[in-house]
C-alpha cells in the first residue's frame, strides 16, 4: 500500500505536533507539504529540515506547490475563520478536509464515537480539544440511560493555548456544546473551558457531569463499565488519556433546582454521574503536560489513516 500524501496547514503547536506524529507513528500517510504563513516559524523550519516540502504563502502556496496534485488529504490547524476560506479555496481541487479548528463545516467526528459514519466526507471537523477528551464519556453514559444534560469542563495549561486556540474560545463553547448534543448524545449540552496560568504547568484535566435517571444498582453498575470501556477504546490512539479517579454516581436531591438545565420534556434525573479525566501527552513536540493538543492530533490522525485504509481497500476490490 503506498501511503497517502497529506499537507498541513498552520505550522504552530498543533500543526506541529501533527507533523511529527505522521513523520514517526504513521504508517499509512506520508507527508507532502507543511504550510505556513511566517517564513520564521519553527514548524516551517522543522519541516525544512526533516525533508518535508514547505511554503510560507499560506493557502495560494499550497496550491502552487509542484506535488499539490498527490496530496490526497489537508488538516487545518489554522483558526475557524481562516478554514472557511482555505475550505472554499480547496473545494475545486477534491481534497479531503480534516479541520482541527472549531469552525464546524462539516461533519463534527471523535473516534472513538462515530469514526465510520464519515469517512467519505469531504470535510469533516474534529470538535475541539476538550470535546474529544470528553465527548466520548457522554456518549459511554448516553448508550446506558438517556442523559438530560451534559456539562464538560475542559481545564489546560495556559502555555499551551497559542495565539489559534485563544482566538476560538467562542467557537470552541458553541461547537464542544453542540458536540456534546449531536455526537455524544446528551438532550443538552454545555461547554467550558479553563486557562491555567498554574507554574509548573498542569496536565490538561477535564470533567464530564451528566444528569441521568439511573435509579438501580444494576443500571450504575453498567454506567461506570459502559465509560472504562470507552476510556479504554480512545486510550488506543491517545495512550495518555486515562480516569483520574473512579466514576462518582450521586443522588440529585429533590430541592435542587436542575429544571433550567433540561429541555422541556426531559424527566427530572435522579442522579449525576461525575467523571475526572487526565490527558498526558505524548511529548512528540510539546511538553506532556499540553495533552488538549495531543489528543486532537491524535484524534485527526486516527481518522485519516482510516480514510487512507478505505481508499486502499478500496482500490483493491476495484
Amino acid at each position: 500500500m503506498s501511503p497517502t500524501k497529506v499537507a498541513i496547514m498552520g505550522s504552530g503547536n498543533i500543526g506541529t505536533d501533527l507533523m511529527i506524529k505522521v513523520l514517526r507513528t504513521s504508517e499509512h500517510l506520508e507527508m507532502g507539504a507543511m504550510v505556513g504563513i511566517d517564513p520564521r516559524s519553527d514548524g516551517l523550519a522543522r519541516a525544512a529540515r526533516l525533508g518535508v516540502p514547505t511554503t510560507a504563502g499560506g493557502i495560494g502556496g499550497l496550491v502552487d506547490l509542484p506535488g499539490f496534485g498527490e496530496i490526497g488529504i489537508v488538516f487545518d490547524a489554522t483558526s475557524a475563520s481562516a478554514h472557511a476560506a482555505h475550505a472554499e479555496r480547496l473545494a475545486p481541487y477534491g481534497k479531503r478536509l480534516v479541520d482541527l479548528t472549531p469552525a464546524a463545516i462539516g461533519p463534527l467526528v471523535v473516534p472513538a464515537v462515530n469514526l465510520q459514519d464519515h469517512l467519505d466526507a469531504p470535510n469533516v471537523n474534529m470538535v475541539t480539544c476538550g470535546g474529544q477528551a470528553t465527548i466520548p464519556v457522554v456518549a459511554a453514559i448516553s448508550r446506558v440511560t438517556p442523559v438530560a444534560y451534559a456539562e464538560i469542563v475542559a481545564s489546560i495549561a495556559s502555555k499551551s493555548a497559542g495565539p489559534g486556540t485563544r482566538a476560538n474560545i467562542d467557537e470552541f463553547t458553541e461547537t464542544t456544546s453542540a458536540a456534546v448534543v449531536t455526537v455524544g448524545g446528551a438532550q443538552r449540552g454545555k461547554a467550558i473551558i479553563i486557562l491555567n496560568p498554574a507554574e509548573p504547568p498542569l496536565t490538561m484535566r477535564d470533567t464530564v457531569f451528566a444528569l441521568v435517571r439511573a435509579t438501580d444498582p444494576a443500571a450504575q453498575r453498567d454506567i461506570r463499565a459502559s465509560v472504562a470501556a470507552m476510556v479504554a477504546e480512545v486510550g488506543k490512539y491517545v495512550p495518555g488519556y486515562r480516569l483520574k479517579q473512579e466514576v462518582q454516581i450521586s443522588t440529585v436531591p429533590d430541592d435542587q433546582p436542575v429544571h433550567t438545565l433540561l429541555t422541556e420534556d426531559a424527566p427530572r434525573p435522579t442522579h449525576q454521574v461525575s467523571v475526572f479525566l487526565e490527558v498526558e501527552g505524548a511529548a512528540h513536540y510539546l511538553p506532556a503536560y499540553a495533552g488538549n493538543l495531543d489528543i486532537m492530533t491524535s484524534a485527526a490522525l486516527r481518522y485519516a489513516e482510516e480514510v487512507a485504509l478505505r481508499h486502499f481497500a478500496t482500490q483493491v476490490s476495484a
